[in-house]
């Protein structure tokens, strides 16, 4: 579990979200480029949240969805998995 909490991914998620409560919390208008900036974030936050879900599958013997970037390493994770 820590590989996925300290993992890169989602500490960037983390300090953009941050930056992004900060700019609200400055008092400035809502902007279409903020609206841009909240909708990276979301989609960022989605796809980091899919990959340790598409890892921690591949860990336990399953097969990862073809877009995952751990489909065909599902049997080394797995291995990998069992001898810890």
């Amino acid at each position: 579990m820590r590989s996925y909490v300290f993992g890169t991914g989602l500490l960037s998620a983390l300090t953009g979200g941050l930056t992004l409560l900060r700019s609200l919390r400055d008092g400035d208008p809502f902007t279409w480029r903020q609206a841009l900036a909240w909708a990276s974030w979301a989609i960022t936050v989605a796809l980091v949240v899919g990959a340790i879900v598409d890892t921690r599958r591949a860990e336990k013997g399953k097969i990862a969805p073809v877009d995952s970037p751990v489909h065909g390493k599902e049997s080394k994770l797995a291995y990998q998995n069992l001898n810890r």
